[in-house]
């Protein structure tokens, strides 16, 4: 699931008790309100998500760095961990044998 997809949910993330925040772009180049906005939200290095009581300040301050962080409710973050999960599951291991061929001349 990519952010455009996780942003664009169809589940009305009104309806949702948590959200889980991620940022997804870079902070440097930004103004330093989203900066601080930013600071506020726990976010301080890219690829980190945190969860937030789903509040109206937390939508405000959503609001204000909405190109900068997905967010996704919790149900959209326990599917795309277990996708993830799954993706990385362990698989049976490769055995490879390195005694020479035996003999089949006889």
């Amino acid at each position: 699931m990519n952010a455009f997809k996780a942003y664009k949910a169809c589940t009305p993330i009104a309806w949702s008790p948590n959200l889980y925040i991620t940022l997804v772009r870079g902070i440097p180049g930004t103004r330093r309100l989203h900066r601080r906005t930013l600071e506020a939200l726990r976010l301080g290095k890219c690829n980190r998500t945190v969860m937030r009581w789903n509040t109206p300040t937390v939508r405000g301050m959503l609001q204000q760095v909405k190109r900068l962080v997905v967010i996704e409710t919790e149900e959209m973050f326990k599917a795309r961990k277990q996708k993830n999960a799954n993706h990385r599951a362990l698989r049976p291991p490769l055995v490879i044998s390195h005694l020479p061929a035996p003999d089949c001349s006889s």
